[in-house]
């Protein structure tokens, strides 16, 4: 025999409360009715429920083995009900963002966790791409969010673009490194060292060999290529390699003093690092809080990137 899940939610509410009115005012319905449902179960199960004329009022065994599924039925409702409010306010759900490599495990990666540090009910999953691979997983609804540098030009109709930083790169190395403090780095400075090229597929390789073209150099040598943020990063530390790397990146690692940057300025085509999304598709509030918490970080990290450009870089000081 089925038991409709709201009558036993009905007898959890009695035994709880105590008494059919009591219950009645709780469930918002009336005692006549209330009693009524009981009636009608007594009937069905053939059994008595309720232990008449005792106050207060006594569950028989088989209305207590019930009224103990009732309150699971309860809590579990109750939850559901949190839930849903949870996520209408943005405090739960699944958020699917994805972005060029270094700038996400050296940036994005620690504003997720500031993030997740104040909603921890979100649950956020994070891919890599770059900008055509990412433009194709937002248009078909693969993830909510995207974080790439874009060409200003390049950004269509479809898909909305919220700029979050001016993207320059800059000539990274290890905080000890020959050439740090130097007041002039020539072409001819950074030839004498080895280099680590990025990936192949991502735009800082293509950066990196048409910079050094627009100042002369024929070639470079590259004494590693195609490595992760980590192992670029790792590699720089033990040895007088230089590389190209996002400002950003450079920026985000500073604490740890162990990679800078030499006071050079790079030619690169004008780009902003930014966030994209689909305007096609609605977002969830959870997706929409997370957007505004990124923008907000980014806001307010504008003035000390700038200010670390300033010193670092173009004036060839220490942060």
């Amino acid at each position: 025999m089925q038991i409709d899940p709201r009558h036993l939610m009905q007898l959890a509410a009695i035994v709880d409360a105590g008494g059919f009115s009591e219950a009645a005012a709780r469930l918002a319905t009336t005692q006549p009715a209330l009693s009524r449902t009981v009636a009608m179960l007594e009937k069905r199960l053939g059994e008595t429920l309720f232990l008449r004329r005792r106050r207060p009022l006594q569950p028989t065994p088989l209305c207590s083995a019930l009224v103990e599924q009732g309150q699971i039925v309860l809590a579990a409702t109750r939850k559901a009900t949190e839930n849903i409010d949870q996520f209408h306010q943005g405090e739960r759900g699944l958020i699917r963002i994805a972005g060029t490599p270094f700038f996400m495990d050296a940036v994005i990666a620690g504003l997720v966790a500031d993030f997740q540090s104040h909603h921890p009910r979100v649950t956020i999953e994070q891919s890599y791409g770059y900008t055509g691979d990412l433009l194709a997983l937002i248009r078909s609804g693969k993830i909510d969010l995207a974080f790439s540098p874009v060409d200003v030009l390049d950004v269509e109709d479809d898909v909305t673009f919220v700029e979050l930083l001016q993207a320059r790169n800059v000539v990274a190395c290890r905080a000890g490194h020959p050439l740090i403090g130097k007041p002039r780095v020539r072409t001819a400075d950074l030839l004498s060292f080895p280099w680590i090229a990025p990936p192949p597929t991502s735009p800082l390789n293509a950066d990196l060999r048409s910079a050094l073209v627009s100042m002369g150099a024929e070639r470079i040598r590259v004494s590693y290529s195609g490595g992760s943020l980590g192992s670029v990063v790792n590699h720089m530390k033990a040895s007088d390699c230089l590389t190209v790397l996002p400002h950003s990146v450079v920026f985000a690692m500073r604490m740890a003093g162990e990679i800078s940057a030499l006071p050079i300025k790079l030619d690169h085509p004008r780009r902003v690092i930014g966030l994209l999304r689909s305007n096609q598709m609605a977002n969830t509030p959870t997706v929409e809080r997370f957007a505004s918490h990124m923008r907000r970080r980014f806001d307010e990290m504008k003035d000390l990137i700038r200010r670390h450009e300033q010193i670092v870089v173009w004036g060839g000081g220490r942060w």
